[in-house]
């Protein structure tokens, strides 16, 4: 008599979490080395995807291999009433990224609480989308700029450890 193991959520994501395996069948693959069937598998990942444990399992581009050169945290100062509906404007926007509230630190000279992520293929592309999001928090803005990127020090998603 066999007992089947259910393979945990966070078994699954470890093994998703450096990519899917550049093969015919990569869920397959993936599967076979969880010890679980392709159709369970993809179930689970599915049911992830719906309680919004992943959003999604796609490609990770480099952007400086692709061109854009321009890579731009655009910051801004919003009326905290403000913040979390015109973050949700801002971050809606096609070319921005990655959009996050967080605290000011007015006591260290840092008034901005909306961080917004745009690329570009050069600075002239970046400033033209930083005024496409100027013009969306209007007169709810009270000062901004851009931190540009150098060089990628390090980037990666979430990696999750093994417990214990």
């Amino acid at each position: 008599m066999s007992v089947e193991t259910k393979i945990s959520d966070r078994e699954i994501i470890a093994a998703l979490q450096g990519g899917l395996p550049i093969v015919a069948a990569p869920y397959t693959e993936v599967a076979d080395k969880l010890g679980m069937s392709e159709t369970d598998l993809v179930t689970q990942i599915a049911a992830m995807k719906d309680s919004g444990a992943i959003r999604r399992i796609a490609a990770a581009p480099n952007h400086y291999k692709l061109g854009m050169v321009a890579n731009g945290m655009t910051v801004w100062d919003v009326e905290d009433a403000q913040v979390a509906e015109l973050g949700a404007k801002i971050g809606a926007l096609p070319f921005v990224t990655h959009c996050y509230e967080r605290p000011r630190a007015r006591d260290q000279g840092w008034p901005y609480n909306l961080f917004a992520m745009v690329h570009g293929d050069s600075p002239d592309e970046v400033e033209a989308k930083r005024a496409e999001i100027a013009a969306i928090l209007g007169d709810a803005c009270h000062g901004h700029d851009i931190l540009y990127s150098k060089r990628i020090l390090k980037k990666t998603g979430l990696r999750l450890r093994k417990r214990g």
